[in-house]
C-alpha cells in the first residue's frame, strides 16, 4: 500500500471548515458578523500631518461618504485643498460645511482668507466677524483671534490682510 501523502494531524487540518462554509451552513449571517471599518479620518488626518494632502483627500472623501452631513471633515477637507491650492474646491466646502453647522468657527477664519485673496473683502470681513463672534478656545485660539483682528483692522484701513498663519485654515 502507498504511504499517504499527509500525516494524520495535517489532513485533518486540510479538511477542517473554512469560514466561508462555517457561514454557509452554521446559519450565521451577516448581520451577526462585525467587520472592522477602516477609520477614514483618522487615515486622513495622518496623512495630512505626513504631508500627503493628495491622500489625505481621498481618505477624507472615504470618511464623508460614511458621514455625509458631517462639517468637520468637509472643514477639513477645505484645509487640505487650500495646502493643495485649489482655492475653488476649498471654498465650496467651507460653505457646505457651514451650511451644515453655521457656528463652525474655523471654516469661517479659512473661508475669509481665501476670500480676501479672491478678492472679495465684504465677504472676508462677514466671515472673520463670524469667526470673532465664536473663537475657539485653547492654547491656540489667541493666535488665530489676533490675526483675525489684525485683518479686520486692515479691512477697515483699506489694507490687504497678511495670509493667515497657517496657509488658509484654522
Amino acid at each position: 500500500m502507498a504511504e499517504a501523502t499527509l500525516r494524520t494531524s495535517e489532513a485533518a487540518s486540510y479538511f477542517r471548515p473554512m469560514g466561508f462554509w462555517r457561514r454557509l451552513f452554521s446559519g450565521t449571517t451577516t448581520d451577526d458578523l462585525s467587520p472592522q471599518r477602516l477609520d477614514y479620518l483618522n487615515e486622513a488626518l495622518a496623512l495630512e500631518r505626513q504631508g500627503d494632502y493628495d491622500a489625505a483627500l481621498t481618505s477624507y472623501r472615504l470618511a464623508l461618504r460614511d458621514h455625509p452631513n458631517d462639517a468637520r471633515i468637509l472643514q477639513n477637507m477645505a484645509i487640505a485643498f487650500t495646502k493643495t491650492r485649489r482655492f475653488d474646491e476649498a471654498i465650496r466646502h467651507y460653505r457646505r460645511a457651514l451650511e451644515l453647522d453655521t457656528g463652525l468657527a474655523g471654516a469661517h477664519y479659512g473661508l475669509a482668507f481665501l476670500l480676501l485673496k479672491r478678492g472679495d473683502p465684504d465677504g472676508a470681513a462677514q466671515h472673520l466677524k463670524a469667526f470673532l463672534a465664536n473663537p475657539p478656545k485653547g492654547p491656540d485660539g489667541q493666535k488665530w483671534v489676533a490675526h483675525a483682528n489684525e485683518a479686520l483692522r486692515d479691512l477697515g484701513a483699506g489694507l490687504t490682510p497678511s495670509p493667515s498663519p497657517d496657509g488658509g485654515g484654522a
